[in-house]
């Protein structure tokens, strides 16, 4: 009886990684201008990085074990009068593509609307299934 849901847990924790995603890549496009952290420096694009895992034949599913920062070098502009401007008068930006994360945040919407449909196409075969054997 167990494993009869087990495709609704991997669906429901990539669900989970699929929201966690959306989040990051909406933090990243928050911060494309952001050129000074509490840590110092500009902001720093953040990635995901999934894993799947099989436990046993009734745990499996999709995890994040961390959320990565991108190596890509900050885009520098010259513009001596702002504020973060290096002594040289060029200002670091975030290493960031708003048009790469929207191509992001549209994949992961669609993984996140994938995972849902099988969630409900699984739970309305579950129905039937009952419907049909209260004959």
């Amino acid at each position: 009886m167990e494993g009869m849901f087990l495709p609704l847990r991997v669906s429901a924790t990539a669900l989970e990684a699929q929201k966690i995603r959306m989040n990051v890549i909406a933090s990243n496009i928050a911060n494309v201008n952001t050129t000074k952290t509490p840590e110092g420096g500009p902001y720093r694009r953040r990635d995901i990085a999934f894993e799947s895992y099989l436990f046993d034949a009734t745990s499996v599913g999709v995890d994040i074990p961390k959320i990565v920062e991108d190596p890509r070098p900050f885009k520098t502009t010259y513009n001596p009068t702002h504020p973060d401007a290096d002594k040289d008068g060029y200002v670091s930006y975030p290493n960031i593509n708003t048009i790469e994360e929207m191509v992001n945040l549209m994949t992961a919407a669609r993984a996140y609307e994938a995972n849902l449909t099988l969630v409900n196409s699984y739970k309305e075969m579950y129905m039937k299934t009952l419907d049909i054997t209260r004959v």
